[in-house]
């Protein structure tokens, strides 16, 4: 719950804006309202499926998935573990989960049931954003594609928070960069600037001082895909102390058929792992 309240509320951004820019104050919040009227639109519609690299680092553990989407649900391969090749016993243990997957679609099931859970999580804290924070315009910046225009935001103390969801939004502070070309968010830094309860505190907590940062880029023509987060935060659930410090990085972006159901893309999981041991291209890739 304490990762999916701060993960949920960053994947996409707010859709509205207020602050000025010094020079001009309506072409800034336009631009703001369209990039981020943009964002939530791909929340619905995140476009053409893709395959690509999930590394995911914490002090204890790196492991690397090669992930497919499909209309069934994203379906994910372990090929790392602390950035070396899995080992026979680890190859085989993944060979037959995957065997299981492929003869029991009720668990694909629940995975997709799982993924469009967190899709309504998403959309439930998009919709409180417009009133949730006061934006102020802080300048333009540099960023990976070209120039950015930077926005801080803080919280709006008349917003109040209907569920756990958009509960951590009453006490965040951050910064939100904008591609000037693209008109999409690139980047997203945000902090707890001060403690968040749940259920009064008897459900949970999290502590203030965590923060998170997440970046967006274009892996394709036209498809933006978030390319890293990196969370550091601790909390309470019930009456255990949690921590977590994780980094994820989205790599090696590739377009997938419209239309894959998770079957195939299982297929071309495997497929590809043995075309590229053996040091050859993928027919789909050439």
């Amino acid at each position: 719950m304490l990762v999916h309240s701060i993960v949920l509320l960053f994947l996409l951004t707010p859709t509205a804006m207020h602050g000025q820019s010094p020079s001009s104050a309506v072409p800034d919040v336009e631009m703001v309202k369209r990039a981020l009227d943009t964002e939530l639109r791909e929340a619905t519609n995140p476009g053409h499926p893709m395959r690509y690299r999930l590394r995911r680092s914490t002090p204890r553990l790196t492991t690397t998935k090669e992930i497919c989407e499909s209309k069934d649900g994203a379906v994910a391969r372990l090929v790392e573990i602390n950035d070396q090749p899995l080992s026979r016993d680890d190859e085989e243990k993944e060979q037959a989960r995957l065997t299981a997957l492929l003869n029991d679609s009720n668990r694909q099931r629940h995975r997709k049931e799982s993924q469009d859970n967190d899709t309504r999580r998403i959309l439930k804290v998009l919709r409180a954003l417009p009133s949730a924070f006061i934006y102020q315009y802080a300048g333009t910046g540099i960023g990976p594609s070209g120039t950015v225009e930077r926005f801080t935001f803080s919280p709006n103390r008349t917003f109040n928070a209907q569920d756990v969801e958009t509960l951590p939004l009453t006490e965040m502070t951050g910064e939100i960069w904008i591609d000037a070309s693209q008109g999409r968010v690139t980047r997203l830094e945000g902090h707890l600037q001060d403690d968040v309860d749940f259920g009064w505190g008897i459900l949970g907590r999290m502590y203030k001082g965590g923060w998170i940062v997440i970046e967006q880029a274009e892996v394709a023509p036209k498809q933006w895909r978030i390319v890293r987060i990196q969370l550091k935060m601790t909390g309470r659930l019930l009456f255990a102390n949690k921590s977590f410090d994780t980094l994820q990085e989205q790599t090696h972006f590739s377009p997938v058929p419209a239309g894959l159901n998770y079957v195939q893309a299982i297929h071309l999981l495997r497929s590809s792992r043995e075309t590229a041991a053996q040091g050859t291209t993928p027919a789909h890739l050439r």
